[in-house]
């Protein structure tokens, strides 16, 4: 989902972050609200006071996201739930789960987290725009209030509709797994909605390129791909988790996987592994014992005429929680580490020593056998 994320602060534990792609949202945003929403709300000011207006109101929007993501966070970790960073992208932004809530109730609470604390903060900033008018402060000021509390009120309307996995669907999701005892298909029917709110933003967005409104028929283009593709990804990592779910490492793992020696020269390394066997990452064992791990990132890091020069027990990676897993771990803890850290393999362990090696193709290609052999019928 994200590209190049760069970190913001820290709030409470949590890490926020901003992907680049944000600033192509921030800059639609302060032109839009610069060249029309003030214009037309506070008419006779100069274009400078709007510009700097549109720049006030997009990091407010900014703010508001944060607050509202971290209320989602807040919960979840009143419920248990991991939650990795909260991270801000072109398309709004999202608290980072690394795992699933446990039960509806969890589901339920941590999802109308977001849209009651938007209702909130548009009430707060009602309430402070109705004094600014009161006691007349200048316009652009009130300009920004009245707009803060319009979007807020905006952000809450649209994240309740019901379609996964806006916060509505995901609320939707909780009623029904909570009638039904059945997650996958709770996820199935909500992220059906999702899908089809999807549909109507893209029918909506061509209604606009028709009207003339090309740079908003793109934007709703682009908001109902992105929640039909979201919609369909959620279902799909449930089944991933209801099929991997209990299946120990060791099963899928590849017993005698290809080592390398320490005293191997890196340029070794690209040759006769890297480009022979087409993987990006290769265990270092001296003897028996498991030193590390070595690949296409850390080979990166040195000039190819140097390659000869060195060997590959200087640029080694430590073995580590980040890119070993015990034989008898769950192959959806397997999976969640992989996505976490975005490798594709991991090192299988056992009393610390190297006892095979887990790649995300063989637990994909052991997901499609088991799919297609034990499918359920809905």
């Amino acid at each position: 989902m994200f590209g190049i994320r760069l970190s913001l602060f820290k709030i409470y534990g949590f890490e926020v972050k901003i992907d680049l792609s944000w600033l192509v949202l921030g800059i639609l945003i302060t032109w839009s609200l610069a060249s029309s929403f003030f214009p037309f709300f506070t008419p006779g000011l100069t274009g400078s006071e709007y510009l700097v207006m549109g720049i006030v109101g997009a990091i407010g929007i900014l703010f508001s996201i944060v607050f509202h993501e971290l209320s989602h966070s807040l919960v979840a970790r009143r419920y248990g739930l991991p939650i990795k960073s909260i991270t801000l992208f072109i398309f709004g932004g999202v608290a980072e789960m690394t795992e699933e809530p446990a039960n509806a109730r969890a589901e339920f609470m941590m999802a109308i987290a977001g849209p009651v604390s938007s209702i909130l903060i548009a009430i707060g900033f009602y309430i402070i725009y109705l004094f600014t008018v009161k006691v007349e402060l200048s316009p652009p000021i009130v300009g920004v209030i009245f707009y803060l509390g319009f979007i807020n009120s905006l952000l809450a309307l649209f994240n309740l509709i019901p379609g996964f996995p806006l916060d509505g669907g995901r609320v939707l999701r909780s009623g029904l797994w909570a009638w039904k005892k059945n997650l996958r298909w709770a996820t199935d029917i909500a992220s059906q909605v999702g899908s089809l709110f999807g549909m109507v933003l893209i029918f909506m967005g061509a209604l606009s390129f028709i009207g003339g409104n090309f740079v908003g028929g793109l934007w709703w283009l682009l908001i109902g791909l992105f929640l039909r593709n979201a919609a369909r990804m959620s279902y799909q990592q449930v089944i991933v988790k209801e099929y991997l779910e209990g299946e120990p490492v060791k099963r899928f793992m590849n017993p005698e996987p290809i080592t390398i020696r320490p005293s191997n020269s890196v340029d070794e390394l690209v040759e006769d592994y890297i480009y022979k066997y087409h993987f990006k990452m290769f265990p270092v064992l001296k003897e028996s014992s498991l030193l590390g791990c070595v690949g296409v990132e850390q080979v990166k890091n040195i000039p190819k005429e140097e390659w000869s020069a060195h060997k590959v027990g200087e640029i080694l990676t430590s073995c580590s929680p980040d890119n070993t897993i015990d034989a008898e771990s769950d192959a959806v803890e397997a999976l969640s580490a992989m996505n976490q850290r975005g490798i594709s393999r991991l090192m299988v362990t056992e009393n610390e020593k190297l006892v095979g090696l887990i790649s995300l193709r063989d637990m994909m290609k052991f997901l499609s056998l088991k799919i297609d052999l034990e499918k359920k019928p809905e």
